[in-house]
């Protein structure tokens, strides 16, 4: 019976020695190609300064708000100390639902808010918005041709009620576009309720205008939401008073007509003196009806003061942006020394493969 173990191929022990030995070896070998690799670094330094000629410039409009909401003041030291171990708190005493905490962030990137901002004007003409603006600038408006029945250029009029639906899936597009990474909100600090929105665009007006446009669209929202309720309680007792006011009028004079009648009547006649009483009755009636009317007007007005939370901007973006783009030593160097890496690597492998072909 045969009982040799089977053989394995053998694995030599690792040496530092040796891999520092070999590494010098393939720098040695890769220096013998001094002219190729000196030829490589000049075409690799020429592309990467084309690379960032031709690299689009683009501008970034920064703007800081914060939300001041006085119903959620109450726990702002809680939500601060907590903030410092790692829990969120903002849920609590505050706003509730879509405007609770950082909903915030999530509401500013909506589809409908983006769109009620590319649809606002660009120039003080209103011949552009800034839907068209951007098309223009990102070359879309030619891309879409193709999809114009008449061959003219597809454009978002401002003041358009409807839009067709292939305005409507074009503005999803440029909304889509905006919001995979042309547009970002963040929160500075979680302990603190301060917002910085980001908009980075190829046009520099574009770029200021949406985003300033943008929080406006939000912060309009943010307040109609939060008060709705409030608001429409507000206006229905205000048509409540002018319309008591205005009937309190018209009995007011109505009693005075009445009581100036019955100083030239015949004492005989006692109706005339009912028509007074039930007058002056129905008058005081309206009075107080108007006079609690007023009263819960001016308290539902003083609460929906105290309910309305004030969005304050702390910077905006102010002309010149800051301008984004690549340097041409930078990409200079990244591109020699990437390209020269690659070439060096090619050299080794090429050698290593050589060498074993001939063992």
């Amino acid at each position: 019976m045969n009982t040799e173990r089977p053989s394995y191929p053998y694995e030599p022990e690792f040496s530092l020695k040796k891999l520092i030995s070999d590494r010098g070896n393939d720098i040695k070998y890769v220096l013998q190609f001094k002219k190729s690799m000196l030829l490589v670094l000049i075409l690799a330094g020429l592309a990467g300064a084309l690379m960032a000629w031709k690299w689009p410039v683009t501008y970034t409009a920064r703007l800081t708000f914060v939300i001041d909401d006085a119903k959620s003041s109450g726990s702002g030291g809680l939500a601060a100390i907590a903030g410092q171990f790692g829990f969120n708190l903002d849920g609590i005493g505050g706003a509730s639902g879509v405007l609770a905490g950082d909903n915030v962030q999530e509401l500013l990137k909506s589809q409908r808010l983006i769109k009620e901002t590319l649809l606002t004007p660009y120039d003080s003409a209103q011949t552009l918005s800034l839907a068209d603006k951007y098309a223009q600038t990102y070359k879309l408006d030619q891309k879409w041709l193709k999809y114009s029945t008449d061959g003219k250029v597809i454009r978002f009029p401002i003041h358009t009620k409807a839009y067709t639906r292939l305005q409507d899936s074009l503005l999803h597009e440029i909304t889509k576009s905006i919001l995979e990474g042309q547009f970002g909100i963040a929160k500075t600090d979680k302990k603190l309720g301060f917002f910085e929105v980001n908009t980075t665009m190829k046009d520099e007006k574009l770029a200021q205008l949406f985003c300033v446009r943008m929080i406006k669209q939000g912060t309009d929202f943010f307040i109609t939401t939060k008060t709705s309720r409030l608001r429409s309680n507000v206006e229905r007792l205000q048509r409540r008073a002018d319309s008591i006011g205005v009937i309190l009028n018209k009995k007011t004079y109505a009693l005075s007509s009445a009581n100036q009648s019955l100083l030239d009547l015949n004492p005989a006649y006692t109706s005339a003196n009912a028509t007074v009483d039930i007058r002056e009755r129905d008058k005081i009636v309206l009075s107080t009806i108007f006079t609690e009317t007023v009263k819960n007007l001016e308290a539902s007005k003083t609460m929906l003061a105290q309910e309305t939370p004030t969005v304050q901007i702390v910077d905006e973006p102010e002309f010149p942006l800051k301008k984004n783009r690549m340097k041409y030593s930078v990409t200079v160097f990244l591109f020699m020394a990437g390209f020269g890496a690659l070439y060096a690597l090619y050299l080794i492998v090429t050698r290593k493969t050589t060498d074993a072909s001939a063992g």
